[in-house]
């Protein structure tokens, strides 16, 4: 009994010391693999380690793989910044690695919870490269030291990463990209990065040798390639695009030129924005380079060289558009998992009822008629992009046609050119059934459209909140095409809040009919702002013209027999002189509440007409007269005006 009792006895001990030196080798496990193995993603890690893609990983603060250590994140591994803010990143010191082993059918995905811009600080990664920031340089997010020599250095390998909600502000000056290169070498592999929806760039390199192919940037509201500090990689097929009002720069260099490259570009745009600039000496050289709907091209911002830019082969043109055919198809790049612009072209006849899709961009490629019986709708908030292509590119409505463009305050509709230079397209014309002194069926200058009846009451659709630019397109030596050119067109057809601007011919012209305009904005149309003959008779209530092109600067030009059409609230300002109001042949007006400033010239009977046909403020006009009395337009409230730059 009593040898039984100490075998017991003997076996207890031994086995309370295997459970005891059992303990401290727990105990001793860092707290960082402790979170990790509970799926929480927090603190430095100093021992290689491999994420396990059937847990979904809570990134709560800071978490950060150390010199000498490996994180491998295997494919299909969802990480969620749980908190938010300039605390919340993943970063890579000098010396560690990152292996992001994603597949195009089964990516890794980073990402806030409602992937929202400035949500959390992104991925960023400290390499061994040079930079002209020098060695050992202080990164401007986390205070991270980066920069070498070794511009072969590998700090690991990014396969098909999503990453989303990125940009937290850290100040006033500086905010976390999506993915941030310091100094990263070229032994680093780069393979498929989406970075969507970031309130600061979508990646940004500063120094290194590091390239990367398969990029998609989607409404990073800064740059979506952003590089400075002497970068010399390559980018291979990158994808951007860009639909926020103000945020839409495709490509920023900036600091010394150490001439990286990039071979297909594409790049959309539906907010206007500059495309590709340049600052301080930086350039780079770019094939397959593809644009569309950016109002500006290529913006040398500290008059650095233009030759240090070089596109297709030859230097950087400010004034191309590099409209291209797309050279990356992101159409088989599933692991995306986002939803890209569709570019629509049109042009040819419509017919039926055509509605557009504001979702989508279209491309004007041609002449776009609504034929008789026909009605094209165009709602809120829809962009066409015209074709340079002088002439053949237009918008027609003809007669017994319907155009509905129902923009809103919130949401206009924008037809231009990319770059919205005059002349580069030719406007929209519309073509009616009212009454003209050319009598029926006339035939108009420009497309020998056929125009004028008997119906002052005709209705050619609506209107409302359309911004037009860079139209004018020359016809022949006397004739181009106007903004928008009413034939005829009766009082049942409404016009409201519409802007004409940068046209190389007139803003509007009304060849006879009986229509009227509420709410006109006319800048820089290089003819007349308001233009009108064949007895128009209909009116324009509160209209705001700007010039400030030298030798192009008449607010309204009336030719012909006088119907007396009606002007209420009428601001015309010229920083370049010019006359304000012209009147031809026995034309005139009444006008009420008009406002003129800084032309040489306010009225002009050009053919020496009689004066008592224009009636201003209730008397006979007076070519002497200032006309500083009227009260000011006040366009500070059109705020859809902005919504077109």
């Amino acid at each position: 009994m009593k040898k039984s009792l100490i075998k017991f006895l003997g076996l207890a001990l031994l086995a309370t010391a295997i459970f005891t030196n059992c303990g401290p080798d727990v105990v001793d496990e860092p707290e960082v693999i402790q979170n990790l193995t509970n799926g929480i993603m927090d603190g430095k890690l100093t021992e290689d380690y491999t994420l396990d893609a059937t847990t979904s990983y809570d990134l709560t603060a800071s978490f950060i793989i150390e010199d000498g250590v490996t994180l491998t994140i295997p494919a299909g591994t969802n990480i969620t910044a749980t908190a938010g803010g300039t605390e919340v990143y993943v970063a890579v010191m000098m010396g560690g690695m990152i292996n992001i082993d994603g597949t195009a059918s089964n990516p890794v995905v980073m990402s806030s919870a409602n992937a929202l811009p400035g949500d959390w600080g992104g991925l960023t990664i400290c390499g061994k490269a040079t930079t002209t920031a020098g060695v050992n340089a202080e990164a401007e997010v986390g205070g991270f030291i980066y920069g070498g020599t070794d511009d072969a250095d590998n700090s690991g390998s990014i396969s098909y990463l999503v990453i989303k909600g990125t940009g937290a502000q850290i100040n006033e000056e500086s905010q976390y990209n999506g993915v941030s290169f310091y100094a990263v070498g070229s032994g680093t592999s780069i393979e498929g990065i989406a970075v969507i929806n970031g309130s600061d760039d979508g990646v940004e390199f500063f120094g290194g040798t590091v390239s990367a192919s398969k990029l998609f940037l989607q409404n990073n509201e800064d740059d979506a390639i952003d590089w400075t500090e002497g970068w010399s990689g390559t980018i291979t097929d990158a994808y951007v695009e860009h639909t926020i009002v103000d945020f839409s720069t495709v490509l920023e260099g900036d600091k010394v030129n150490n001439n990286p490259k990039f071979v297909n570009l594409t790049a959309v745009s539906t907010t206007g924005g500059t495309a590709l600039q340049f600052k301080k000496e930086s350039g780079a050289t770019i094939t397959g380079l593809s644009l569309t709907g950016y109002t500006k091209t290529i913006d040398m911002k500290d008059d650095g060289p233009l030759a240090n830019v070089t596109i297709n082969g030859i230097d950087a043109d400010p004034s191309k558009s590099y409209v291209a055919a797309s050279t990356v198809d992101v159409s088989g790049w599933t692991w995306v998992n986002a939803e890209t612009i569709e570019i629509v072209e049109i042009s040819g006849d419509v017919v039926g009822d055509v509605t557009l899709d504001a979702t989508k961009a279209y491309r004007l490629k041609g002449a776009y008629i609504v034929q008789d019986g026909a009605t094209l709708t165009i709602p809120a908030g829809t962009k066409i992009i015209a074709d340079a292509n002088g002439t053949e590119v237009y918008i027609a409505v003809l007669m017994g046609g319907k155009i509905n463009i129902n923009g809103t305050e919130e949401a206009p509709v924008i037809i231009t050119s990319d770059l919205a230079k005059p002349g580069d397209w030719g406007g929209l014309t519309i073509c009616g059934k009212a009454t003209t002194s050319a009598g029926v069926n006339a035939e108009a200058e420009v497309g020998g459209f056929i125009y004028g009846g008997t119906a002052d009451n005709d209705n050619s659709g609506t209107v409302s909140y359309l911004i037009i630019k860079g139209t004018g397109a020359q016809i022949n030596e006397e004739s181009q095409y106007n903004g928008i050119s009413l034939y005829a067109v009766g009082s049942g057809t409404t016009f409201a809040n519409i802007a004409v601007i940068n046209g190389s011919d007139d803003g509007i012209e009304f060849f006879g009919g009986s229509a009227s305009v509420t709410n006109m904005y006319l800048e820089n149309n290089e003819d007349d702002a308001i233009d009108w003959t064949e007895g128009w008779n209909g009116g324009v209530t509160t209209a705001y013209i700007s010039h400030t092109i030298e030798d192009f600067s008449t607010a309204f030009e009336g030719d012909k027999i006088n119907n007396n059409p009606q002007f209420e609230n009428i601001t015309a300002i010229s920083t370049v002189g010019g006359t304000a109001l012209q009147f031809k042949k026995e034309s005139g007006a009444t006008i009420n509440n008009l406002y003129l400033e800084g032309y040489d010239k306010n009225i002009d009977m050009k053919d020496d007409g009689p004066l008592a046909n224009v009636v201003i403020d209730g008397v006979t006009a007076d070519p002497a007269s200032a006309y500083t009395s009227g009260t000011k337009v006040d366009i500070s409230g059109w705020t859809w005006l902005t919504l077109g730059q």
